[in-house]
């Protein structure tokens, strides 16, 4: 069995929420903090002001040599230095859906370069992307990004480029939640927007 991993908007958990922003389509609710925990039984945790679930799954838009670089450069997750995350959940278009998988590869990297673009942000910014499609769920992809706090600038200049891509023609649905690390004394200054 494929174990979720949830992404619980309420009153409490391991991440302060900063801001929500929708980039592109409908906004998420307010919530005031974020749990992020693995396991199928915590969906039905109740008292929450939205949830988010997804698997992590094959790598599906890059080959060998891109992974093997991927896997030697990609920092971990909960560093501890990295006090700022963001979630991303993004949905596309059923245009993005109806191509072929050669097709989609193609948009993702020989027109958009986002593995490449992605590349030059590591190790500073660690990610993990979850999948939700096949889930049932309102978003397609859920992209978890963890980082120092002198990194936001560059987690910004990532988003910015990304954003500008053909491969971003395809997104419906894009929301921006960042986060500070609640156990932290820290409190992020306010995040740049991208």
């Amino acid at each position: 069995m494929v174990t979720s991993t949830l992404f619980i908007a309420g009153d409490e958990g391991q991440w302060r929420v900063d801001t929500i922003r929708a980039i592109r389509g409908a906004n998420l609710a307010t919530a005031s903090h974020l749990e992020v925990t693995a396991g199928n039984d915590a969906f039905t945790r109740p008292l929450s002001v939205w949830r988010l679930r997804g698997v992590i799954s094959s790598l599906r838009y890059t080959n060998k040599s891109e992974r093997d670089r991927l896997q030697e450069m990609q920092s971990s997750l909960d560093r501890s230095d990295a006090f700022c995350a963001a979630l991303i959940p993004i949905k596309k278009s059923d245009v993005w859906w109806s191509l072929a998988q050669d097709e989609r590869r193609a948009i993702v990297e020989e027109q958009s370069s986002h593995f490449q673009i992605g590349m030059e942000y590591l190790p500073a910014v660690a990610r993990q992307l979850y999948h939700s499609r096949d889930l049932g769920e309102s978003f397609d992809f859920l992209t978890w990004f963890e980082f120092p706090e002198e990194s936001a600038p560059q987690f910004d200049e990532l988003l910015k480029r990304l954003r500008t891509t053909e491969e971003w023609r395809y997104v419906e649905r894009d929301v921006e939640v960042r986060l500070t690390r609640a156990s932290s004394k820290k409190k992020h200054a306010t995040w740049e927007r991208a």
